[in-house]
């Protein structure tokens, strides 16, 4: 990608990222999947834990919210989460570079 951060297209390019956040009953995390295109987010997931779930779960929300995916590329950092062996097979289901 050389880290250009760009898209002619909706679902070209997708970025993800996972965030915490600290409530008066603990910690909060949200992964986002968002549409380079339309600088909107597509997809999401939050949990009281970071597992390889969060990651999972909110590429799926993003994959039932805008459908014809196929060939999209997602850009991630290198937390364990997105490196999982589940996370790669429903990457590969739905065509996601």
């Amino acid at each position: 990608m050389g880290r250009n951060f760009t898209a002619n297209a909706p679902n070209a390019l997708w970025l993800a990222d996972i965030t915490e956040h600290r409530t008066m009953k603990g910690k909060l995390y949200v992964c986002l999947i968002k549409d380079v295109f339309s600088n909107r987010i597509v997809g999401y997931s939050i949990d009281s834990r970071m597992k390889l779930r969060i990651a999972v779960d909110a590429l799926n929300n993003a994959v039932a919210r805008r459908c014809d995916i196929a060939g999209c590329m997602l850009h991630n950092d290198r937390r364990s989460q997105f490196r999982s062996r589940k996370r790669a097979r429903t990457l590969a289901d739905h065509s996601v570079a």
